[in-house]
């Protein structure tokens, strides 16, 4: 059985970093794939443009979006993957640095799985970005069909 992937949309240089360094540090064997705005991450998640080689079959096993992205923002790409029969059942969590309550409600109204602040204490956001991973990568079932 292939290894799931997890998607990564981040286009902070610095949380980029931390985040990686989180999941190598919980040991998540998975591979993780990362685009840098919204509109890479619609090509990733429906195999077009840079990424029109990549089988769409393997939809990854959570996408952890930021809110706050060029091209199209994490709420945008959210609404278009629920709005899609073939993302309907990805998992997202935003993960950001918006606190905004009109930013969590629009998340939850377009089928947010989690809304997850990003701390601001680097040790803090190791923290959540690994529970994070246990959790999404390792003890979450996922459906066995994206229909």
């Amino acid at each position: 059985m292939n290894q799931r992937k997890l998607l990564l949309v981040e286009d902070d240089a610095q949380d980029l970093r931390l985040t990686l360094r989180a999941l190598k540090r919980i040991n998540v064997v998975n591979e993780v794939d990362v685009v840098h705005d919204g509109a890479a991450a619609l090509d990733y998640l429906f195999c077009r443009n840079a990424h029109a080689g990549r089988d769409p079959g393997e939809a990854p096993a959570v996408v952890l979006l930021d809110i706050r992205l060029p091209r199209l923002s994490g709420l945008e790409v959210l609404e278009q993957l629920r709005a899609d029969p073939r993302t309907h059942h990805i998992p997202v969590v935003m993960l950001t640095s918006s606190d905004e309550e009109q930013d969590i409600l629009r998340s939850y109204d377009l089928g947010a799985n989690s809304y997850v602040r990003k701390p601001l204490d680097p040790g803090e956001f190791t923290q959540a970005v690994a529970q994070l991973g246990l959790y999404w990568m390792l003890l979450n079932a996922p459906p066995t069909s994206s229909q």
